[in-house]
């Protein structure tokens, strides 16, 4: 708990919901009349006294005891839980933190009059994160690598963090000695860390590193043992260029490029993303002409585009060259695939439309806003399957709203745990024509 939650005012309070940020809800009357607030670390059914901290929308409430605590309060094995803003929702038992994923999902296509089927969530397990960005810090004393505590920058250590891979928590010093030849400011340097076949690719954000020390960091990179070590997008030292696989395909990413978090998590995605294009590819009709073609949207390094290749034609869709000259460059170097041509394109800007959307599926993967400028190109298209895959449920469910008003069917969709402890959840959903 923080110092401004512990020199706030505290009152006892029963705790109703969990909001879909992870914090407990709760309803009380105050002299000014019922007020609202959310409570980090409670749970549905408890009595809690709180700290409160902060005003207006910004007023939030810590849990300094529990008072009458639910059958589902388990106690956190992390030691920094109490404070690490990586994970809200540790205190809870596995059983019912699955349940209100999933329910959040199916709260979010509700939200926009979708009544969902929403399949068992997948579960993903701890140590398992391979992409993880680390903070480091320096304090009065040395500095500490780690995530940010909650609402604050300050960074907690992260030395016995339950949710990264042995090999990530392991590296954290190794983070902290490449700080020490950096300039950066009191927030910290934030260093992107990918658990490769190779070792870790380690990418610094929000830093700098004179000239006359970059000598000195390549060298110690190498001591260190980094597979890659770079400043932004610009490598200083790459030992063994690093591997991902998708689907058994090797790809080397670019510098801080994006990955699926958890390798589990991606292979779920995977799966229902090729037993519906490998649906569409089987309906498809005998006398249609050319080759089965499928559009892979906002394809990132080929997570999806390099596992389809090995069923169709496929074209990849980016807005960043170095994703998609690791993804070409793996498809050329992989044998058994068919064609796989890349477009760099910012589909915010330039959505592809009409004529350019003869597949016979699409796969979309847009970030957290979603991708509305498409899914509206999408929905006035003939396109047989859309596959969407999603880090977020609500902007998800905003642009499944314009198929369904076109005319499309949703199935089923299922939720995947790929932040464990978090409140965030993925999702994937298949659209049909007619």
């Amino acid at each position: 708990m923080t110092d401004a939650f512990q020199d706030g005012p505290t009152v006892t309070v029963a705790i109703t919901d969990i909001a879909h940020k992870g914090d407990g809800v709760a309803v009380f009357e105050t002299e000014a009349g019922e007020k609202r607030i959310f409570v980090g670390g409670a749970l549905p059914g408890e009595t809690v006294r709180i700290g409160i901290s902060g005003e207006g929308v910004n007023e939030r409430g810590r849990v300094v005891e529990v008072v009458e605590g639910s059958h589902d309060r388990v106690e956190p094995a992390c030691p920094v839980y109490d404070r690490c803003g990586g994970c809200s929702l540790q205190h809870w038992d596995q059983t019912p933190y699955l349940a209100w994923k999933r329910a959040q999902v199916r709260a979010a296509f509700a939200d926009r009059g979708l009544d969902v089927e929403v399949a068992e969530i997948v579960a993903t397990g701890p140590a398992s994160r391979r992409r993880a960005v680390i903070a480091v810090q320096r304090r009065t004393g040395a500095p500490v690598a780690g995530f940010r505590e909650r609402l604050s920058h300050t960074v907690v250590d992260g030395s016995d963090c339950l949710v990264i891979s042995p090999r990530i928590r392991a590296g954290l010093p190794k983070l902290v000695a490449l700080s020490h030849l950096l300039t950066f400011g009191a927030k910290g340097a934030i260093f992107t860390v990918l658990d490769t076949e190779t070792g870790l690719d380690v990418s610094v954000g929000d830093a700098t590193l004179a000239p006359d020390r970059r000598q000195q960091a390549l060298s110690l990179a190498l001591e260190l043992g980094l597979a890659r070590f770079s400043i932004g997008r610009e490598i200083v030292v790459e030992a063994h260029a690093p591997v991902i696989r998708f689907g058994g395909i090797a790809v080397m990413p670019p510098p801080g490029g994006f990955i699926q978090a958890v390798a589990e998590a991606e292979e779920a995605m995977a799966k229902l993303v090729e037993v519906a294009v490998e649906a569409a590819l089987a309906a498809r009709p005998k006398r249609a002409k050319g080759p089965p073609r499928v559009a892979d949207l906002f394809a990132g390094c080929g997570t999806f585009s390099l596992r389809l290749a090995r069923l169709a034609q496929v074209h990849a869709v980016e807005s960043e060259r170095g994703a998609l000259d690791a993804l070409s460059f793996a498809a050329r170097h992989t044998q058994g695939l068919k064609p796989v041509s890349v477009e760099v394109r910012d589909l915010y800007r330039r959505p592809l439309m009409g004529k350019e959307l003869a597949f016979d599926a699409v796969v979309i993967d847009p970030p957290r806003d979603g991708a509305a400028p498409q899914f509206k190109e999408l929905a006035k298209s003939s396109v047989p399957v859309i596959v969407a895959i999603s880090c977020n449920p609500a902007t998800l469910a905003r642009d499944a709203r314009y198929l369904v008003d076109a005319g499309w069917t949703m199935g089923e969709v299922t939720p995947i745990d790929q932040f464990l402890w978090s409140h965030h959840v993925e999702a994937v959903v298949v659209f049909t024509k007619g």
